[in-house]
């Protein structure tokens, strides 16, 4: 039976010290964070991956769906930010304030593993992305995706050095927004070009019956995955006062105005080639190499941007736990601590990446039992357990449907994930070049 809120013992108490910045960055900087996170070049990878499998009923009604269940997961997170009367800037302080210590080290577990994932993806995908304009220019297979993985995990951790905060990002969440429009319009327009000379289109769901309701499971895992961060908290305790209003309208900013560009891309990369629609729409699309070219090297300079984002919780735990905690971000002995410790962790997920450049089977198994728990399951059940008091039965009938409902499909999406990777598993070979 679980223990009461109000009578729970082992309450953990959480500390708001940080090496970080905290509430100084204004609404419309967080909004563009999150919508940073929204449309990294993963959104080229949608049309193969949700409207493939989904179709286009299916995948529509998912896309809106998933982004209104979204919303109304993020916007209860948002409201707890400052239960018991002060703020939890990390989300494992908030579990464990409301449910205890080891609900806190689970968390704490949960996130890491996630974030780790997401970053190492990052990572395979800026690889990715040089590695196509390399091709564009030089198919002779010399320069490998190991090689671009390697690179690419060099400029994460040259520009990890440099950005000491999430807050410290400011004009790069500009850059980002740029680099983010270039690939996305240049995606969009190829594709309604190609789409417009090559009117017959096969929109017929592949796979057999059996298969297809894995490929489901698995695109509706994409569609979570599209707008959730799983580090909500750690993003709201950079905003000002009042945090809760703030951070609201920050996500409206995320779910209407930031999402009509991954909508657009999404839509357009499905139209214009249907079932065939590649998991990276830049192969798909045809037309003048220098333009091809800058779409992808414009996804691998957002992709550095993006990543940090998410790498951001763990580097305040490191910055905390281990810096100095004296003198300015730019120091040279907190400059030094971050190339060191820093450094670590990129070379790892680089490693890591580089080993695994399939690893999206093994996110989307990560995805079902940590993105799922963190944004939807925890997320409605915290919210009962702070809430509960003050809420009617209709209320209460309707977060634990949520919280019943979204660990079946947690359930259910890492048996699809589990699949795929056996599937699949013929294919693997460490440091592959695909």
């Amino acid at each position: 039976m679980v223990d009461s809120y109000d009578d729970k013992a082992d309450r953990l108490q959480v500390s708001d010290d940080t090496a970080h910045q905290i509430s100084v960055d204004p609404w419309y900087q967080v909004g563009f964070v999150l919508t940073t996170g929204v449309n990294s070049a993963y959104v080229l990878g949608y049309s193969g991956s949700i409207m493939v499998p989904l179709g286009w009923i299916g995948g529509t009604c998912g896309l809106i769906l998933a982004a209104a269940i979204s919303m109304y997961a993020n916007a209860l997170l948002a409201r707890l930010h400052e239960v018991g009367g002060k703020r939890h800037i990390r989300y494992r302080d908030l579990a464990g304030h409301i449910y205890g210590r080891k609900m806190y080290s689970l968390t704490w577990a949960l996130q890491y593993v996630n974030l780790f994932m997401i970053n190492t993806g990052f990572i395979i995908l800026a690889g990715q992305a040089l590695k196509a304009t390399y091709v564009l220019f030089r198919d002779d297979g010399i320069l490998k995706l190991p090689y671009c993985i390697a690179l690419s995990g060099f400029a994460c951790a040259f520009f990890a050095f440099g950005i000491p905060y999430l807050s410290a990002l400011r004009i790069w969440l500009g850059f980002s927004t740029f680099f983010g429009l270039i690939y996305i319009a240049i995606a969009f327009v190829l594709s309604l070009r190609d789409g417009i000379t090559t009117p017959a289109k096969d929109y017929t769901i592949p796979a057999s019956h059996s298969a297809r309701i894995f490929t489901t499971i698995g695109a509706v895992a994409n569609l979570v995955f599209a707008y959730n961060t799983g580090m909500l908290p750690e993003i709201q305790a950079t905003i000002r006062p009042p945090v809760v209003k703030n951070m609201e309208k920050a996500l409206w900013f995320q779910f209407t105005v930031g999402s009509l560009p991954l909508y657009a891309v999404t839509f357009m990369g499905y139209w214009a080639y249907g079932s065939s629609t590649s998991s990276y729409l830049l192969n798909s699309v045809k037309g003048p190499i220098w333009i091809k070219a800058v779409a992808n090297l414009s996804a691998f300079l957002q992709t550095v941007v993006a990543l940090h984002i998410f790498a951001s919780p763990m580097y305040e735990f490191l910055d905390t736990k281990y810096g100095s905690g004296h003198g300015g971000p730019f120091a040279i002995h907190n400059v030094m601590f971050r190339v060191a410790v820093r450094g670590g962790y990129l070379t790892v997920s680089t490693l890591v990446a580089a080993m695994l450049p399939f690893l999206g089977d093994f996110m989307s198994l990560t995805g079902a039992l940590s993105t799922f728990p963190l944004t939807f399951v925890l997320a409605n059940h915290m919210y009962l357990m702070v809430k509960r008091h003050k809420l009617l039965a209709f209320q209460k009938f309707w977060h634990w449907l949520n919280v019943v409902g979204f660990s079946l499909l947690s359930i259910a999406a890492a048996v699809a994930a589990l699949r795929l990777i056996m599937v699949d598993s013929s294919t693997y070979h460490l440091f592959a070049d695909l």
